[in-house]
């Protein structure tokens, strides 16, 4: 696993809820010392079941890696350092939807949520650091019930898309099984 982290610098893990993806980014950077894990999700509030699965992740974490619970992911993959793995890219688009007023229609909220996606994108492109993302897949699921369901799929599907386009490698992992797409 080290040796194919080493000769990409930049590969996202894609899969559905559950289908072992952040796991398997973890063992991707298992070996490196230094890691910064950044954490996309929103803390949880009064969701049992959200810090469950975010101590479950804090649980799986080497000491010696750095948590940086943010979405200034240009900041962190233009800075120097270790290595970076961010989990995830869906959670990273939620916020940044949320923060750019795309869900009560502000004024120039598609314009701000371009700009927000351009900047990720930019940054991942020209990252030094090697990086290891995780997204959710969205081409297999079911379609949204709701207008704001599928315009969030629309708009992740765009994203894992550009990612992927920058990416050195790309994984799909489905009921804990990594495939290589690229």
């Amino acid at each position: 696993m080290v040796s194919l982290l080493r000769r990409s610098r930049r590969v996202l893990v894609l899969g559905g809820a559950r289908s072992g993806k952040s796991s398997y980014a973890e063992r991707l950077v298992a070996r490196e010392r230094d890691v910064d894990y950044v954490a996309c999700g929103a803390p949880p509030e009064d969701d049992v079941e959200w810090a469950d699965r975010i101590a479950l992740h804090r649980a799986r974490r080497p000491a010696s890696w750095r948590t940086l619970e943010t979405i200034d992911l240009p900041a962190v993959l233009g800075s120097r350092g270790a290595p970076v793995l961010v989990d995830c890219l869906t959670t990273w688009l939620a916020r940044t939807m949320d923060d750019c007023g795309t869900w009560t229609e502000e004024t120039g909220a598609d314009e701000r949520l371009a700009a927000a996606v351009d900047g990720v994108v930019d940054a991942w492109t020209r990252s030094r650091r090697r990086v290891v993302g995780v997204s959710n897949e969205v081409g297999s699921g079911i379609v949204p019930a709701t207008p704001s369901g599928r315009r969030f799929r629309d708009e992740l599907g765009v994203l894992n898309a550009r990612i992927a386009a920058a990416s050195d490698r790309v994984w799909l992992v489905t009921a804990g099984i990594p495939q290589r797409l690229r």
